[in-house]
């Protein structure tokens, strides 16, 4: 039995480090769950699918015999270990290491006429899937992403079609289900061609809807959407729930900048100061902090708000009036006209750059629209910031 699980490349396993006990479940590769979240191995019904070396995923219910072998089927509620590794990856930490297995999976009680929902083994798409399939028995493909998301993965030709036809056959599908059809969610349509899986699997595609919460409404329908199952919507929740991972990306680059700034701040008529660099550092750590905040967090949650298609300008417009706010704070620490107009550029600088980096989360901007921003508004960014870098050192002498 521990062969066909394999051949079947269901992926229901994570493999054990050197350290780990045998009892240790693993919620992704390299997070290690204590030793409460499973049961004994001697009394656990799944022992008979025990491999050496690995241990089953803990949202594995129990294994369901097909015509390709055993399929495990998985949980639709997410424990407490789910739900705290959810706010880990949504504040950024370890999101890269976040994914399932691909492979063939079941939820309920799939039977071989159950629908096959196609998905990528990014985690929190996967839960997300999961968790909204409720009481709905079906059969869930996981495409090998890298451990990116649908939306993304397709823009980067991983959630392809491809993918699709390999995984396909390597579950092998056609000995699972009586039927010769898989369901694509919509935001994945950029990266896998319907007739091209056809021609080469044999299996139609059908386009879900965009959000996995109208899946149910969708198969009640005759798999048919209506207009609002195909809108994309970017509401205030989901547009919050993404500034923690853009400012934690933000911060790793925030570390090196003040570091910059107080070497830069030091320096003066007497060459370097140190109490000059501590003073001045420290104001220009505000202007920094100042378009931190604007642009990874305020831009986002008032970005239907803000004038302008463009993310970069939406950053420069929202940044100029959070830094015209903190200049009566530090313009005593400035010194100068020139010092204050060194921070305010940096701060603005800093905003847009924040700014224009979340386009590549929304729904607003093309692949292409994303790299035209970009080569137009990355030259204006590094000028700003040098301009104000050379104003910043002038304003001490």
């Amino acid at each position: 039995m521990e062969n066909k699980v394999n051949n079947l490349d269901c992926g229901p396993f994570q493999k054990k480090g050197p350290a780990l006990s045998t009892k240790n479940v693993q919620l992704m590769p390299a997070m290690n769950m204590p030793d409460s979240a499973c049961g004994s191995e001697s009394t656990s019904p799944l022992a008979a699918y025990d491999k050496p070396g690995y241990t089953l995923c803990r949202y594995v219910d129990h294994f369901i015999d097909t015509g390709a072998g055993p399929v495990p089927v998985i949980r639709p509620d997410l424990d407490k270990w789910d739900r705290l590794s959810t706010i880990a990856v949504r504040c950024g930490i370890r999101r890269h290491k976040y994914l399932v297995s691909p492979g063939l999976y079941g939820i309920g009680s799939p039977a071989p006429d159950s629908e096959v929902l196609v998905t990528a083994n990014y985690k929190l798409t996967f839960d997300h899937l999961r968790s909204a399939l409720g009481s709905i028995s079906a059969w869930i493909l996981v495409l090998d992403t890298n451990g990116v998301n649908v939306w993304c993965a397709a823009g980067k030709k991983t959630f392809s079609t491809r993918e699709l036809v390999k995984r396909i056959k390597a579950v092998p599908l056609e000995k699972v289900v009586a039927h010769k059809r898989v369901i694509v969610p919509q935001l994945g349509a950029t990266g896998v061609s319907a007739g091209q899986v056809r021609e080469l699997s044999g299996f139609r595609a059908v386009y879900g809807p965009v959000r996995a919460c109208d899946i149910p409404a969708f198969l009640n329908t005759g798999r048919k959407a209506d207009k609002s199952m195909r809108q994309v919507t970017f509401p205030l929740f989901e547009r919050f729930v993404l500034t923690p991972v853009e400012l934690h990306g933000a911060l790793k680059m925030a570390g090196v900048t003040a570091l910059v700034l107080f070497v830069l701040s030091g320096i003066g008529p007497g060459i370097f100061s140190f109490h000059a660099a501590w003073e001045r550092g420290l104001v220009s750590l505000a202007a920094l902090v100042t378009g931190l905040i604007s642009g990874a967090v305020l831009t986002p949650v008032l970005l239907p708000f803000i004038p302008s298609r463009k993310f970069a300008l939406k950053g420069i417009v929202l940044g100029s009036v959070c830094a015209l706010l903190l200049l009566p704070v530090v313009f005593a620490g400035a010194g100068s006209i020139a010092g204050a107009a060194a921070l305010f550029i940096f701060s603005v600088m800093v905003s847009s750059h924040l700014a224009m980096n979340f386009t590549g989360a929304t729904p607003f901007t093309s692949p292409s629209g994303v790299e035209k921003e970009m080569k137009q508004y990355l030259p204006v960014q590094l000028a700003g910031v040098l301009v104000s870098a050379g104003l910043w050192i002038y304003s001490a002498f």
